[in-house]
């Protein structure tokens, strides 16, 4: 809890592991009997993230019946998730070009969505719903960015709601992918 909340002040880049301890109202050693570092630290928040019935659900829901279905619910989701974690992911995004544990987080959320997107665009190439020409390799490419942090906090900074912006990237992944 002490890591989440220094995420969202903006202050644990610049805070030591010790001040973290003191946070969490614990002390140095029993701190560093669970936690090494900095990077464990930021596992320990992955965790909770692996946790999250929003991602949870979204692993089934790549595969459901109606592939449009599964894209419509997959963006809806990824939106979802972004927008519980952003006070906590916005810090660690922010900074992952210079903190290793942040890059780290970055990198392993990227790969385990793009694992997800992987399967869902075969889903869409199997069930002959991708456009004509429109392979599966570039229906991966195009909705990680649909799914991304980054995208989500483009739409989200120039003013556009949660639900519109989901919308918005839905209409568009059908757009762009289904026949």
């Amino acid at each position: 809890m002490a890591v989440r909340e220094l995420l969202a002040e903006g202050l644990f880049h610049e805070t030591a592991v010790e001040q973290v301890a003191e946070r969490a109202g614990v002390s140095r050693a029993t701190l560093y009997q669970h936690f090494r570092s900095r990077l464990d630290l930021i596992d320990a928040i992955c965790e909770t993230f692996d946790a999250s019935p929003v991602l949870q659900r979204l692993r089934q829901i790549v595969v459901l019946p109606d592939p449009e279905a599964a894209l419509d619910e997959t963006i809806e989701l990824a939106m979802r998730f972004w927008a519980i974690e952003d006070s906590v992911l916005a810090p660690l995004y922010g900074v992952a070009a210079i903190d290793p544990a942040a890059r780290d987080l970055v990198e392993r959320q990227r790969a385990d969505r793009r694992s997800e997107i992987q399967r869902l665009a075969h889903h869409l190439h199997s069930s002959k719903r991708l456009r004509s020409g429109v392979t599966e390799r570039r229906a991966t490419d195009l909705l990680m960015v649909f799914t991304s942090f980054e995208t989500f906090c483009e739409l989200r900074l120039s003013g556009v709601s949660e639900a519109q912006l989901t919308k918005t990237l839905q209409e568009s992944a059908r757009t762009l992918l289904l026949n």
